[in-house]
């Protein structure tokens, strides 16, 4: 069943459109002087030149900014704000910085070499909440992408009769082993989606399997000299393990919850508090850059060829470029166009960081034991998810609202997410710690 996902009403992006003007002279008039010294003038938008000087205040506390991303698909607009130099025309330069790990990340943004990154929406609460290393109170500005994950199983399994969850249950039953499963961060949505899924089949994956940590880029390495079983993690490194003939696609993270909230932009909640208007306008940039990535298969295509380059994801662009267009081959069989395949901006319900959608990922936090009390869920998600100054930079950008805060899905085990009763929700499963 497709979840019901918030829908954006008629008379909301008409106001959002009518006043894209108006934000970006509201709040980006000031940016002509942030850029002027720089001999940048002339790169930035024409309505904003029109209202240079007036409102100084408005313009970026700091002009360069240095985001961490790590070489998935899903840093795409990121890298393509800076390479189209969408971020001139909000008077920043996004400086993008290629990291090692999601550990590298998450430790950057603590100790301030990072400014912002490209970051696991998980991992954002985890810190925040003191789980998945020390606590520091962080920031989700907006999301970066919807769906586009995959968990991949070995061949061997697939040669065992292991071709989906309901059937690798059964074999871990009744050949009994130990079982490996990769994910890539411990509060991670990678982890998130193959915890959810192996439960949905009646597998618990803290009792009845090993999960390890793995990079990302690392996966598919670690598959070929059989460290694993299987992985979850974002594209293009489950089809990178197709091609390279060692797995095949089990299961879609969108087939596991359709248009789930994936990366985001986050940040130290201090550095947001000391730049407000640096944050307004990387995060208007980026939403400006996934929505031209959207907007055709051509800016799509062209996007993969960019970010294959050695200095972002480092791998071919056909590699990239299928399940960014939504053409799947599982590696054992099955090809289809896929519904809900990965989206960078989707008229704005991929960006908008929903109150329910940081929920629940404190849910499954409680529902696996890493928070052992529950928290008040509904202050920490309106404490983290930065809406205020979305919104702001939504009508910078010309971007639609969503019509609430919150919204409802169904995921593949049929259990309906709202965000109304989270306690209740964490504590419903029949799997888990």
């Amino acid at each position: 069943m497709k979840p019901t996902i918030a829908s954006h009403s008629t008379d909301t992006a008409a106001r959002a459109e009518a006043g894209a003007d108006l934000g970006r002279r509201k709040w980006l008039g000031g940016t002509a002087r942030a850029v002027a010294g720089a001999g940048l003038l002339s790169l930035v938008d024409p309505l904003v030149r029109a209202g240079a000087w007036a409102a100084g205040t408005d313009a970026p506390e700091k002009t360069e900014v240095k985001i961490g991303f790590i070489p998935l698909t899903d840093c795409a607009s990121v890298v393509m704000a800076s390479v189209l130099g969408i971020d001139k025309k909000y008077g920043v330069t996004i400086q993008p910085s290629k990291e090692a790990s999601w550990a590298a990340v998450r430790d950057k943004l603590m100790n301030g070499e990072l400014d912002m990154a490209h970051v696991l929406y998980g991992l954002v609460y985890g810190v925040h909440m003191g789980i998945g290393g020390p606590r520091k109170d962080l920031a989700v500005l907006m999301g970066l992408s919807q769906n586009g994950q995959a968990i991949t199983l070995s061949n061997k399994l697939l040669e065992a009769g292991a071709r989906d969850g309901e059937s690798l249950a059964r074999l871990m039953a009744s050949e009994k082993r130990t079982y490996s499963y990769a994910h890539t961060f411990p509060t991670g949505t990678h982890a998130m989606w193959l915890y959810y899924w192996l439960a949905a089949y009646g597998v618990d994956p803290m009792k009845d399997a090993r999960v390890i940590t793995v990079p990302p880029p690392q996966m598919v390495a670690n598959m070929r000299v059989g460290n694993m079983d299987g992985y979850c993690v974002g594209e293009p490194w489950g089809a990178r393990a197709i091609q390279d003939r060692i797995g095949f696609t089990a299961v879609t993270s969108q087939a596991i919850w359709p248009e789930h909230p994936e990366k985001v932009l986050g940040a130290s909640a201090d550095f947001v508090a000391r730049h407000p208007n640096t944050a307004r306008a990387v995060t208007a940039a980026i939403l400006e850059a996934g929505k031209w990535i959207d907007a055709s298969p051509a800016n799509r295509q062209k996007t993969a060829e960019t970010i294959a380059a050695k200095s972002y994801v480092n791998t071919d662009a056909a590699t990239i470029v299928d399940r960014m267009q939504g053409r799947y081959d599982d590696g054992a069989g099955k090809r289809w166009t896929d519904d809900h395949a990965m989206r960078f901006y989707a008229d704005g319900s991929a960006n908008f960081p929903y109150l329910s959608d940081g929920m629940w990922f404190l849910t499954q936090h409680k529902r696996w034991g890493l928070l052992k009390e529950h928290p008040d869920y509904l202050a920490v998600a309106r404490q983290v998810n930065r809406i205020d100054i979305y919104k702001q930079a939504a009508q910078a950008a010309g971007a639609a609202l969503p019509a609430g805060e919150m919204r409802s899905s169904r995921l593949i085990d049929g259990v309906a997410w709202d965000g109304s009763n989270p306690a209740a929700y964490a504590d419903g499963f029949k799997v888990r710690a």
